[in-house]
């Protein structure tokens, strides 16, 4: 047949296959649909339909860990909001009735500095603008981010109770969480006490741990020498001995009240013999030090040659007493040395110098023995005017006057001829050091009076705590020895903040006695007072208006601290949940990894504090979001993926698609060739929606086969499908969605786009409308349309609603729909492990016909022929296939040899036996005989011997003439 003649049958019949057809695009155009879409769900009033379909069923409820109402959302907002997303729409999609809040957080510092912010800039000062003024404007700026946070999440498609939200600024949240504060109170939990917190002078606030990042910084350090003026030992071993410290906070040495050595530790009296030039160490000098530290501590110090005069263990150190080093200069107090577990070895001198006011470790000792808490440090981080020789100095500043002093010190006592005091050395060290998350500021520790709730003795929260953490559920697993340890090592909870911003700890404190007021018909008074006017009352009113007509106000101090704001967020379930249908305690919490010392700790003590039940039946964490290098997102770096980016550039769906492609379980990377790689991936899935679209056209429930009249190969398809559901059911009820998504995308790719639908198109496009064969495949299909379409629909939110809208109309929408539940008698095993064999030897059929298509033996794979060897036993498995459609080869020949071993079956073992015969070749590939079939393009040699339609296979022929009867 001349070229010219082929072509015209070509186009002949071209309109007579069953060619695909559908309304869904190729390309997904999302960033301009995607919000078209988010109006038609508004439109027809979508999230209404969805909270009444949920009626009657089982309640599912994450509660939101509130994200802070301050600027626009980071990648780390999408990936949190995405996974709770995920989550919610699996659990509505099989069967549960979501009611899922969202929150902000709305008080506290970041807010006040952002506000604060434009004071400076306008040459305001802050404290000159009355406090309800501040507040009002703090509540202004955090309402407009509230609102464009909330339009912000909804354009990544989370779906929720936007109208419904919560606000920690609302005036009955203020009042619920002062009703909290309330129980605390009355409980006899909540005391007011001095105890070293982490303080921000840049704040001039105490910060909880939460609100603590390190950064590398290099700071100072030095070597002190402390003279032992009492000596416990009986043979006078610390006679004109000098203990020696080793700090990184020079400017703690004005606050020093103690020394703190190991009763575990061995101990030596050094005395050095020979120092160098630039050393600060007196020669002669006999000093106190952990044995393990000799080398080192000579090393730092400067001493070339020493011996050692004492060996004593550190419990004869106890009754020692020093002088500070800078007495006579308004340090006159003793310096006693008390016994410290946790002393050590592993740097420093094994001496350890106590500031009460300034360290956890050096507060607990010495509040053991009853020895006072000098306050010396004001709340802008100088030193006060009653502190000796450095009042008014910056403690980060402090480093060169407190040294100066020291070598001074050292100077005077030596050259009296008293054992050495003061300075020995000063050296420097890189190292991590806490600074305020919020201005990037470093903190100190300081005492301060603050408010506490007791996380031992009375109520014993912390044993509750950790006992309350048996029955809940970790995703992962692992997390939950990180929350556990952090409960067990916490010190009392420290939850007042010296701002204004925020929810006042409304207690009344007596003046004569000290003692806080705990009066339940006050804290009524205050809480009723708040919901309806909101926290501002507590600043506006007379107190009388809270304390009632029988206290005199008196005889009482108002307190105006502010609560940390990790109470705030932690009390939350006691506004949110338990009611309007909502669980308490809540199914899920899901946050960030850091949260285990934030969010989830705080609502952990709150609720168990005055509940006695964790807030929480599940926990479930996610990592940090880096770059693609694995750094920290910075502008500086010049790396930031800003979630609003990539919805514009390339869509919510391929966003939502990268964080179920990662292991959230770890920190997850992202940028632009990630995303990129995401588009990829996405490309594939809606080709596969696509392609099961078009191949769907015209279907009706009519043309659908019985399960048991279905072909090998669809039933196949089914098993995997269930194989499939398996997975989707785990994440929905473990919550562990690591590996679901990528799974299910390797399934389209892998087993539906490079085999099902390869192996099925000839029919689908070819055969008749009725044929057996077609219709089978289109009844899988069918269910592989809702199946992916109800499965993929709580990441791809808005491509599923496209897929299933294109063909069941946008009257509904597939996020009203349930998943798509395979029924159970289409898992079947056997039939799973008999066509994954099958699917090995069509791999080696396949790689056989690539070969003959590189050497140019044939064009496509239906140019050939394939001569397939069997052994008899593997005919038995694999014989009763048809191969010429299962390889996509017009014509294929299977050989039965007899006596051969197998190649394709691993559990034969007589190949290997001496005199055994040689195994049979593999398959070999030529080219067809016969003609190609100008409808189906078969090679075959049937084509040509129909008169009317010479150009068709015998097949095509009886197609056409249905067509045409």
């Amino acid at each position: 047949m001349s070229d010219q003649s082929s072509t015209q049958a070509q186009d002949r019949y071209r309109e007579t296959v069953f060619l695909p057809r559908t309304s869904f695009p190729m390309r997904g155009g999302l960033p301009t649909r995607e919000p078209d879409m988010l109006a038609r769900w508004k439109a027809m009033e979508l999230d209404r339909k969805i909270f009444d379909a949920g009626k009657g069923k089982p309640v599912f409820t994450l509660h939101d860990g509130p994200p802070y109402a301050n600027g626009h959302l980071h990648i780390g907002h999408a990936l949190n909001k995405i996974n709770k997303d995920v989550v919610n729409r699996a659990q509505r999609m099989s069967g549960k009735r979501v009611r899922y809040i969202p929150g902000w957080d709305c008080h506290g510092l970041p807010i006040e500095w952002r506000v604060e912010e434009e004071y400076r800039k306008a040459g305001k000062d802050k404290d000159a603008v009355p406090v309800l003024q501040f507040r009002a404007e703090c509540r202004d700026y955090a309402r407009n981010w509230v609102k464009i946070q909330g339009e912000e999440f909804q354009r990544l498609g989370v779906q929720g109770e936007w109208d419904h939200r919560y606000a920690t600024m609302d005036f009955a949240s203020e009042a619920a969480i002062v009703a909290e504060i309330g129980r605390f109170l009355l409980n006899g939990q909540l005391y007011r006490g001095l105890r070293p917190v982490m303080w921000s002078p840049v704040e001039k606030t105490a910060l909880a741990e939460a609100e603590i990042e390190y950064h590398d910084i290099v700071s100072t350090t030095i070597h002190v020498a402390f003279p032992i003026i009492a000596d416990p030992t009986p043979g006078q071993a610390l006679a004109d001995v000098s203990a020696v410290i080793w700090t990184t906070t020079p400017w703690t040495i004005p606050a020093n009240r103690a020394l703190a050595y190991g009763p575990e530790i061995t101990y030596v009296v050094l005395r050095a013999d020979e120092v160098t030039e630039s050393s600060l160490v007196p020669p002669g000098a006999k000093l106190l030090i952990a044995e393990e530290r000799v080398a080192a501590f000579c090393a730092e110090t400067g001493i070339l040659a020493h011996h050692i005069l004492y060996t004593l263990p550190g419990e004869a150190l106890e009754g020692a007493i020093s002088a500070h080093p800078l007495r006579g200069k308004g340090y006159e107090f003793d310096v006693p040395m008390l016994p410290g577990d946790f002393v050590t070895t592993e740097a420093g001198t094994g001496l350890v110098h106590m500031a009460p006011a300034h360290g956890q470790d050096d507060f607990a000792l010495t509040q053991k023995y009853g020895i006072e808490v000098p306050e010396l440090v004001r709340d802008d981080g100088t030193y006060a005017a009653w502190t000796p020789h450095f009042a008014g100095i910056h403690v980060f500043k402090a480093a060169d006057p407190v040294c100066e002093a020291l070598a001074e010190a050292m100077q005077r006592w030596t050259g009296n001829g008293d054992a050495p005091a003061g300075l020995l050395a000063r050296g420097s060290i890189l190292h991590s050091y806490p600074h305020s998350w919020r201005s990037r500021k470093p903190v100190i520790f300081r005492a301060t009076p603050q408010w506490f709730i007791r996380m031992d003795g009375e109520g014993h929260l912390r044993r509750d705590a950790l006992e309350a953490l048996r029955d809940v559920a970790f995703v992962p697993e692992m997390a939950r020895n990180r929350l556990t340890a952090m409960v067990e090592q916490r010190p009392d909870w420290c939850i007042s903040r010296q701002r204004a911003w925020g929810v006042p700890i409304a207690v009344f404190v007596q003046k004569g006695t000290g003692e806080v007021l705990r009066d339940p018909e006050v804290m009524g008074r205050i809480v009723d007072a708040m919901r309806e006017h909101g926290a501002d009352i507590w600043y506006s009113a007379a107190p009388s208006t809270f304390l009632g007509p029988d206290r005199d106000p008196a005889d009482y101090e108002q307190v105006f601290d502010i609560v940390d704001v990790w109470f705030e967020s932690g009390s939350t379930h006691a506004f949110v949940l338990g009611e309007d249908g909502l669980n308490f305690p809540a199914d899920v919490y899901l946050e960030g990894s850091d949260q285990h010392r934030g969010w989830f700790q705080a609502s952990l003590l709150e609720s168990v504090g005055t509940r006695g039940v964790a807030p929480f039946r599940s926990l479930v964490t996610n990592g940090f979001v880096l770059d693609e290098q694995g750094r920290k997102m910075s502008k500086s770096l010049g790396n930031v993926i800003a979630p609003a980016d990539v919805t514009d550039k390339l869509g919510a769906d391929i966003l939502r698609l990268w964080v179920v492609n990662s292991d959230t379980n770890e920190d997850l990377r992202i940028g632009n060739e990630i995303l990129k790689q995401q588009g990829e991936l996405y490309r594939r899935l809606r080709n596969t929606l696509r392609w099961c679209l078009g191949a769907l056209d015209g279907f009706t429930p009519g043309e659908a086969v019985p399960y048991d009249d279905l072909p090998e190969l669809e039933r196949y398809i089914l098993h995997r499908l269930t194989e499939m559901y398996a997975l989707v059911r785990r994440g929905v009820e473990t919550h562990q969605w690591v590996g679901v998504y990528p799974a299910l995308h390797q399934f389209c790719t892998t087993d539906l786009s490079a085999f099902y639908f390869d192996v099925r198109k000839d029919s689908l496009y070819c055969d008749a409308p009725e044929a057996p064969r077609r219709r089978a495949a289109r009844t899988v299909l069918d269910i592989l349309h809702r199946a992916l379409c109800t499965w993929l629909a709580p990441v791809l939110v808005f491509t599923a609603e496209e897929a299933w809208t294109a063909r069941f109309g946008e009257e509904g929408s597939v996020h009203l729909e349930a998943f798509l539940e395979p029924e159970k008698s289409w898992a079947d095993p056997e039939l799973a492990d008999r066509w994954t064999r099958l699917r090995a030897l069509r791999r080696v059929i396949t790689t056989e016909l690539e070969a003959a298509r590189r050497a140019g033996l044939i064009g496509s794979s239906l140019e050939a022929k394939v001569k397939l060897p069997l052994t008899e036993r593997e005919t038995l498995l694999f014989g009763d296939v048809d191969w010429a459609e299962l390889a996509i080869v017009s014509q294929l020949e299977v050989d039965i040899l007899t006596g051969a071993p197998s190649i394709y079956l691993d559990d034969e073992q007589d190949e290997t036996l001496p005199g055994a015969p040689e195994p049979h070749l593999g398959p070999t590939v030529a080219a067809a005989p016969g003609h190609r079939c100008d409808r189906c393009w078969r090679v075959l040699p049937e084509v040509g011997t129909h008169g009317t339609h010479p150009a068709l296979c015998l097949r095509c022929v009886a197609v056409i003439e249905a067509q045409s009867a």
